[in-house]
């Protein structure tokens, strides 16, 4: 991966991602919080004087960055900074803009960048680039098939143990998709919540898969397998869409949370006991 260098210090990363739709149509699906929600992470704008000034992202309990907006200009671009990821490293600033094309669609073009005198933290532009794939994908399949339309989600994380492949066949054979591939219907085996679809993406290392589900309802599910230097992690997340999305997230929620918590257990403490 390539990590742009210029002699002002400033070092960036870019990618450009094509999406269906007009600009206004993107910008409602990565510029608001509802939008952002339907296909990355729960996600809201703090307002003054009717503009956003800030925008704060939820991976999790302890895990909500606030990122400062500094540029916005609709439907074409908006730019915003937040803290570096590690104690003392320098803000990670992100620019993201649309370019519409023919055909009804839009280049979409991210660009994250840093000011630093060293290659010490450009580890930080890589993680953040190679993050974001996943998530497009997910966006590219909301603007295709559901559009404007309402969300909600379901997520869970945990680690496992063994190594990420390990991790990945044991997820995928728990869900009975053990050898799909792309265009194939996976139906959840017994023993597993309602759950069906057809595979849109897969990929081995790293390890993900998206599915255009019908069960438990019109959406999404996003599913891998992930390490940052400790245990393997699965992931598993449910997009879904239409105005019964709510009902079926609050509904559903409490079956995956059960099946979830039986096939990856949260690893006991070991005991102080002497």
């Amino acid at each position: 991966m390539s990590v742009k260098k210029e002699p002002s210090g400033r070092r960036s990363v870019q990618m450009e991602f094509e999406v269906p739709g007009t600009p206004e149509e993107v910008w409602q699906a990565i510029a608001t919080g509802p939008g952002i929600s339907s296909w990355f992470v729960p996600a809201e704008f703090e307002e003054q004087g009717g503009k956003p000034v800030a925008m704060k992202l939820n991976f999790g309990p302890g895990m909500e960055p606030r990122s400062k907006v500094t540029a916005w200009d609709p439907p074409r671009m908006f730019a915003t900074e937040a803290d570096g990821w590690a104690p003392g490293s320098p803000p990670l600033a992100n620019e993201w803009t649309i370019e519409a094309r023919g055909g009804g669609v839009c280049i979409l073009r991210i660009v994250q960048s840093l000011f630093a005198s060293t290659d010490d933290w450009d580890n930080q532009l890589e993680a953040a680039k190679s993050g974001l794939p996943g998530f497009l994908r997910t966006l590219r399949i909301y603007l295709t098939h559901f559009r404007g339309q309402r969300s909600a989600m379901m997520k869970w994380m945990a680690p496992v143990a063994g190594t990420e492949a390990e991790a990945w066949e044991t997820l995928t054979r728990a869900l009975g998709l053990k050898d799909m591939s792309v265009g194939q219907r996976g139906t959840a085996p017994a023993g597993v919540p309602a759950f069906s679809g057809v595979v849109e993406y897969l990929t081995q290392n790293p390890n993900d898969a998206l599915l255009r589900l019908d069960k438990p309802g019109p959406g999404v599910a996003a599913l891998g397998t992930f390490n940052m230097g400790g245990p393997s992690m699965v992931a598993l997340n449910f997009y879904l869409y239409g105005d019964q999305a709510a009902g079926t997230v609050a509904r559903e929620t409490p079956h995956w949370e059960a099946w979830f918590q039986k096939r990856f257990p949260m690893p006991t403490e070991p005991s102080k006991s002497e």
